[in-house]
């Protein structure tokens, strides 16, 4: 007699020594606790959207889903319950007896008493066939529905899967999680690729600045953690960055999420690529082991041949790659003059450049990018337009400075590297690029 159903199918079974229903079992739909009034057995309600129909002259085959997991619960119901609007796509809602499944593929199937349809759904006007496998490329152009499909509901379970591990991660080695501002009157990377944000309505006038100072979606959290990093050891923050870049490539989004992280009390790259690659395997590690399922379907369907080690796009990365063994590799100490001002100037060791780090991984490219922070105040101040424009920044190497470092993760990058899908805009439940804001 099943009491409960939690996510990705784990069920308690009551305490009655002699129900044999099995205690782990993979079925989807939400199940509540309902008497049955002719029997004292219990009754349980499911609730899902129908992903196949298959009716024979005595009884009708439902596989129900309700998001949970890629498997699905069958429903067994008599003919006498088939009804017209009972199609794929559909969203139902069954009571029966949930009981041990003959075939070998299913612990457990619901044997129906009753079937609501709970919402209707054509099957010729909707856009996903129930034989047919979409490509990403076409599900892309219903934003609104492509979460119906398998691939794309695999792919949310992953990216919220990889959301929680990045959390356990940072939680568990010490760090603190910083809620960094999505407007801010800082441009960190000094690209100019800013959304600038401005007030609307009769109220504003036209160009008037609602914050006194012009003022911008962030394009990264880093300043603000440098700031946190004054006064916490580590801290990290994980949150959405924008990016304004007419770019339409597999790579670019203008809305995307960026872990980062800042740590104190370093002079070394060494201690910033450990926790990159430590958070990586920790990570990736995390979602292998309870993903299956759904890592497997885009690796045999989705993106078959896959594998780590696959050739970069520039001839550079490809080279770099395949001389340490097709695997992820970091490259530091890149020219000073490419980086930042907030980078920390290796003075001539080596020769003018800056100790920076970028993570290169198989078939996307740059994964993450880092740096020490220059913490020197005299070499900070020499710096043209830092004593306007950030004060502030040299104030915070003014009062009980200390070497530090950081570095950011591209979330969606990261999806890319390790499910092997080509285009950005596959890993991201609603894409933002240029010309392109739907819903």
């Amino acid at each position: 007699h099943i009491l409960f159903c939690g996510s990705r199918g784990r069920m308690r079974i009551c305490g009655n020594k002699k129900c044999d229903t099995p205690s782990s079992i993979s079925p989807t739909c939400k199940l509540s606790r309902k008497k049955n009034s002719n029997q004292s057995e219990l009754c349980t309600v499911g609730t899902g959207w129908v992903r196949s129909v298959r009716a024979q002259k005595a009884n009708v085959f439902l596989h129900v889903n309700d998001g949970s997991s890629l498997q699905s619960l069958q429903v067994v119901a008599s003919s006498e319950l088939s009804d017209p609007l009972l199609t794929f796509g559909s969203a139902v809602e069954v009571t029966g007896i949930l009981k041990k499944s003959p075939h070998t593929k299913q612990p457990v199937e619901l044997d129906a008493k009753q079937i609501n349809v709970v919402g209707e759904c054509n099957p010729v006007d909707f856009p996903f066939k129930i034989k047919e496998r979409h490509g990403l490329e076409y599900i892309r152009q219903f934003p609104h529905l492509r979460c119906r499909t398998n691939a794309f509901s695999s792919l949310l379970r992953l990216r919220s899967e990889a959301t929680a591990a990045i959390h356990s991660y940072f939680k568990d080695n010490g760090f603190v999680e910083i809620n960094t501002p999505i407007i801010t009157s800082n441009d960190c990377e000094g690209a100019g690729e800013l959304f600038q944000v401005e007030p609307s309505g009769p109220d504003y006038a036209e160009g008037e600045n609602f914050f006194s100072v012009p003022a911008y979606l962030t394009v990264s959290g880093q300043l603000h953690l440098e700031v946190m990093s004054g006064a916490f050891s580590k801290v990290y923050t994980f949150g959405p960055t924008f990016r304004a870049e007419n770019s339409q490539s597999r790579r670019h989004l203008a809305e995307f999420y960026m872990v980062e992280a800042e740590i104190s009390f370093t002079q070394s790259l060494e201690d910033l690529t450990k926790v990159m690659e430590d958070m990586f395997r920790f990570a990736t590690e995390h979602v292998l082991a309870h993903c299956v399922e759904d890592v497997d379907l885009f690796h045999k369907h989705v993106t078959p041949g896959h594998r780590w080690g696959c050739d970069l796009k520039t001839e550079h990365e490809k080279y770099l790659v395949k001389h340490c063994g097709n695997i992820p590799v970091f490259v530091t100490d890149y020219p000073y003059d490419l980086k930042p001002f907030y980078a920390r100037d290796n003075q001539n060791h080596p020769e003018r450049t800056a100790a920076a780090v970028d993570l290169l991984v198989p078939g996307v490219g740059e994964l993450c990018g880092g740096s020490l922070r220059e913490e020197r105040l005299n070499l900070l101040s020499a710096r043209a337009g830092l004593n306007d424009v950030y004060s502030w920044y040299l104030d915070l190497r003014r009062f009980g400075s200390v070497p530090h470092g950081g570095f950011g993760l591209g979330f969606e990058r990261y999806l890319q590297c390790i499910l092997g899908v080509d285009n950005i805009k596959d890993v991201v439940p609603f894409p933002r690029f240029s010309h392109s804001c739907l819903l």
